[in-house]
């Protein structure tokens, strides 16, 4: 690839991004707490499981200083639903950080922003780029298929760095390793428009240049790529099944939740029913069977009535109404049974199929 075909790429995907990207919130301006906000939060999870909780979360917390301010059990609360709760702690950990440490102002390098808790490579390169213009790549998923597809070999890989593509895949020309592809991404990176170079990638990978049904034919960088059809199908690792048990003790208007021990290694300091054995059963009819996944592992989940007097004690439980266990931070899968029980109070019980 010439210099010359490499600003044509450039600029046709920049075209392409202007006239296609996707109206999303965190994308009407640059302002670098939405951006790192919106990265935190899109960390593998889909978009548009991120739209909602977004909008609620800088409802609260508008301001890093709101963020800061607020106590971790707060963050959760808005986390609910969203899943690997280490990134909200994390979160609020780096925005301590940024207004106590550093007076509320955000690094404006990737390298400042890698400094932080929670923030890697990609979030620092993505946060850096988008919001401050700094010329530093970015790799995902979808990056890296897109670059795959194209097999960009051989020639200079910019006017001014002398470098070439082959040296930044590495020296045999084969299947690019984790570091030789984000040196192949900074080598096509557009340096006038570095973040929405990144972002344009990242669309075109997620929408276009999509692993099983790429939209080849109205690709803008068809003209450049080696690649046509979908990839190849992948063995997909067998999903582990697991069977959840949980009772529902009613108080009046009240039900019982028990907290996760604050050292447990799953979703420390969060709130739950409390889970019931398979002996404690017998043969009893469910409230409630619904089907809840998380990473590799879809979960059955069965819930029954109870009495207080049938529960095993235990320290950390309460009774709270549903505006407290809004305002708790609940596991996601506690958040979808109470949610679903109180929509259908009054109604059938039967199974659900949502996930």
């Amino acid at each position: 690839m010439t210099p010359a075909r490499l600003r044509s790429l450039r600029r046709d995907l920049l075209r392409w991004y202007d006239r296609n990207r996707r109206d999303l919130p965190w994308r009407r301006d640059c302002d670098p707490y939405r951006v790192w906000v919106s990265e935190i939060m899109l960390q593998q999870t889909r978009v548009a499981a991120v739209l909602d909780h977004y909008a609620r979360f800088l409802r609260r917390f508008p301001t890093v200083q709101s963020l800061a301010a607020a106590r971790e059990a707060s963050v959760l609360t808005l986390w609910s639903g969203l899943g690997y709760y280490h990134r909200a702690r994390r979160m609020h950990q780096a925005a301590r950080v940024i207004v106590r440490e550093r007076s509320g102002k955000f690094p404006r390098t990737a390298e400042g922003w890698s400094t932080l808790p929670g923030i890697g490579r990609y979030t620092a390169a993505a946060i850096a780029s988008i919001a401050f213009g700094e010329p530093v790549a970015v790799v995902d998923g979808n990056v890296e298929r897109v670059l795959e597809r194209l097999g960009i070999h051989g020639t200079q890989a910019s006017p001014t760095d002398g470098r070439t593509l082959r040296q930044a895949r590495g020296r045999d020309g084969g299947a690019a390793t984790r570091e030789s592809t984000w040196q192949l991404a900074q080598a096509l990176l557009d340096r006038k428009r570095p973040g929405d170079f990144n972002q344009a990638t990242m669309e075109l990978g997620a929408t276009v240049c999509t692993p099983r049904a790429p939209q080849c034919l109205v690709c803008p960088l068809q003209r450049f790529c080696t690649y046509r059809g979908a990839d190849p199908p992948r063995e997909q690792a067998a999903r582990n099944r697991k069977d959840v048990r949980y009772s529902l003790a009613r108080n009046g208007s009240t039900v019982l939740l028990v907290r996760r021990a604050l050292d447990s290694s799953l979703m420390p300091g969060m709130w739950e029913l409390p889970s019931l054995d398979q002996d404690s059963i017998n043969g009893d009819a469910p409230l409630l069977r619904l089907r809840h996944s998380i990473t590799d592992t879809d979960y059955r989940v069965v819930v029954f009535a109870r009495e207080l007097d049938q529960l095993l004690p235990v320290d950390s439980a309460r009774w709270v109404t549903r505006r407290q266990w809004e305002q708790l931070p609940l596991t996601g899968l506690t958040r979808k049974v109470l949610l679903r029980l109180s929509a259908e109070s009054g109604g059938s019980r039967g199974e659900s199929k949502c996930r």
